[in-house]
């Protein structure tokens, strides 16, 4: 049965789609010797499908593997890193790293916290797509003492690159020192160290962050550095948000303002 291309290589467990599009552009894939183009579809069973002149063989389509990791500190959030510092997948075991595992979305280097890894190119794409809303949630401690107008401010959105922010659930947890202030961030979209720059631009630095759910996906009690299979129920739930048009519910302020004495 012919499949689009950059589905065929994400359903190998290769690449997501959109970087098995990006292998497809830089003429990284053939299909029967000629260079492949974006769109085209392959049948395996009458297709040579290569890979920087690596053969695609049916049989080599993996079991589809769906992790939650709890990412410790330092650990960058990528399948190889040139600069030799350790990745995520150096926290799995050895036969799991033969998978062809890799990240949905990023984690920073200095932050920890619920990271999903899979080898399903479909389920990353409609996990990480900007046209889908799924939720994450982080525990962040800034320094300083943050106003209320600050706060405001971060849920209602504001311009970082040039366009605006999508409004943001912001809950102040705990009480508040001049030292330092807590909150519970949720967020429907995921720009580059998105929080860390926000931050930045409201006058404060992070001190931590670590994300404790994505989506219906929560870390509970998974320990730094451990992992867990998803559940069939969590896959099924990330996918249903995943569908979700993106009109994205907002709480009301006065949920929003939480415990904040300010």
């Amino acid at each position: 049965m012919a499949e689009r291309l950059q589905k065929l290589l994400a359903q190998h467990g290769l690449a997501s789609r959109r970087k098995a599009e990006a292998w497809i552009l830089a003429g990284r894939v053939t299909v029967n010797g000629v260079p492949a183009h974006l769109g085209q579809k392959v049948d395996l069973a009458h297709d040579q499908v290569a890979v920087d002149q690596r053969p695609l063989e049916p049989q080599q389509r993996p079991q589809s593997c769906y992790l939650l990791l709890n990412k410790p500190l330092g650990m960058v959030s990528t399948c190889a890193d040139p600069e030799g510092r350790p990745t995520v997948l150096d926290a799995l075991p050895s036969h799991l790293q033969t998978l062809g595992l890799h990240p949905v979305g990023r984690l920073d280097t200095y932050s920890t916290g619920a990271l999903i890894l899979t080898n399903d190119g479909d389920f990353t794409y409609r996990l990480t797509h900007p046209k889908h809303d799924i939720a994450k949630v982080y525990r962040v401690r800034l320094e300083g003492r943050v106003s209320s107008a600050t706060l405001e401010t971060w849920r209602r959105g504001l311009e970082l690159d040039g366009r605006m922010t999508r409004p943001a659930g912001v809950l102040v947890m705990g009480t508040p020192t001049a030292q330092s202030t807590e909150l519970e961030i949720t967020l429907w979209e995921g720009r580059n160290r998105q929080i860390r720059r926000v931050a930045e631009v409201l006058g404060h630095r992070v001190l931590h962050l670590h994300r404790l759910a994505v989506g219906p996906v929560r870390l509970g009690k998974l320990k730094r550095g451990a992992y867990r299979s998803l559940s069939s129920v969590e896959i099924r739930a990330l996918l249903a948000e995943s569908e979700v048009q993106p009109t994205v519910p907002r709480p009301s302020l006065r949920s929003l303002v939480g415990t904040s004495p300010f």
